[in-house]
């Protein structure tokens, strides 16, 4: 259930703020490359940068995009000066890199064969286990940008308390997703909407949804004991876009959303096979009983049918419907029209995605 990623960051028709970001990143990885803690060899520089270039920009960039986008809604302008600009995309490529290292870890627990239209790193020849040590360097990287960028901010100890925070909550759904496939395996009934939800707010919604506006709010000068009602919007907006991640995993198709959906084969605690538990009669579950988490396609045929007869594209478009109603309400009753503003744009960039 990991989230899903499509087209390049800094791709074709980019506007000058995605390449202003691109740009950064370069300037970042250079700076870790000749990080003074390390003494490296030719071989380790070249391999971190071969493994920077493939797992970290890869992506849409929407979580690192939007540390700028809501920190430039915050301060009410449209135009950063260069050290603004630096710093929020220094924060936002902190996020992108912590992205990075849970999707190389991730890829490696699911078994997965593809991310971003590619092989996942550790199938790509050479790499296999090392991706694991990878991603524990990937995630020491942030706090290297923290530390260089950082320390001598009043509100340092915040952002290192914040990225904490969230890698523990994130490792912690993770760990919930994990075990809860386990127990799934013995009993499909374990499987409901309390459980899912559980999953997906500690796994997704902290770190791809909470976690770039609460940088954006601390640049800003902001105290985050203060917005409370903002991260519960923000865990709410993280459960709808992991609903839709469910849907396109089964429903999505592999060339557009940039990898091959396997919840059904990997016995996930997913929102559509909870629904379908929710709605089969005797006979239809015995069906899914029988052919959920198998790896034959001609199982995973039988459960995607049961899904068409059960109607639960119809059912995953009411829920959409209703999800942004109830997200626009929670929006408006903000004090504060900036902070609608930067809520609004979030949800507007995820409602009825395709990828």
């Amino acid at each position: 259930m990991a989230a899903a990623n499509g087209s390049a960051c800094g791709g074709g028709g980019v506007d000058k703020e995605k390449e202003e970001f691109k740009q950064i990143y370069g300037v970042l990885k250079e700076e870790l490359l000749r990080d003074p803690a390390f003494e490296f060899t030719d071989s380790s520089r070249q391999w971190i940068d071969r493994m920077l270039d493939y797992n970290v920009p890869g992506g849409k960039c929407n979580r690192g995009l939007s540390v700028v986008d809501s920190y430039k809604l915050l301060k009410g302008t449209n135009v950063l000066s260069q050290e603004d600009m630096f710093l929020a995309s220094t924060l936002g490529w902190c996020v992108e890199w912590l992205q990075a290292y849970f999707l190389v870890l991730d890829d490696i627990m699911d078994d997965s064969h593809t991310r971003r239209g590619q092989p996942c790193w550790f199938r790509v020849p050479q790499v296999g286990s090392i991706a694991i040590n990878d991603g524990v360097i990937l995630r020491n990287h942030i706090t290297r940008m923290l530390r260089l960028h950082f320390r001598g901010k009043l509100y340092y100890a915040d952002l290192l308390d914040l990225f904490n925070e969230v890698e523990f909550k994130t490792a912690s759904g993770q760990l919930l997703d994990l075990i809860t496939t386990h127990e799934g395996e013995k009993d499909l009934n374990k499987y409901n909407i309390g459980v899912h939800r559980r999953i997906v707010q500690y796994k997704t919604s902290y770190y791809s949804f909470y976690l770039p506006v609460a940088c954006a709010l601390l640049l800003s000068g902001e105290d985050l004991t203060k917005y409370g009602a903002v991260e519960d919007i923000l865990v709410k907006m993280g459960i709808y876009f992991q609903v839709q991640d469910d849907y396109l995993d089964c429903y999505g198709d592999p060339k557009f959303i940039g990898k091959i959906g396997t919840d059904i084969e990997d016995y996930k605690c997913s929102w559509l096979v909870v629904q379908a538990l929710e709605r089969a009669d005797e006979s239809q579950k015995s069906v899914l009983f029988e052919n959920y988490g198998k790896k034959d396609p001609a199982c995973v045929a039988k459960v995607k049918s049961l899904y068409r007869e059960l109607n639960l594209e119809a059912v995953f478009l009411d829920y959409e419907n209703e999800s942004y109603k109830k997200l626009i309400a929670d929006i408006e009753a903000q004090p504060s029209i900036a902070v609608q503003n930067v809520l609004k744009s979030f949800l507007h960039k995820i409602y009825k995605r395709q990828k």
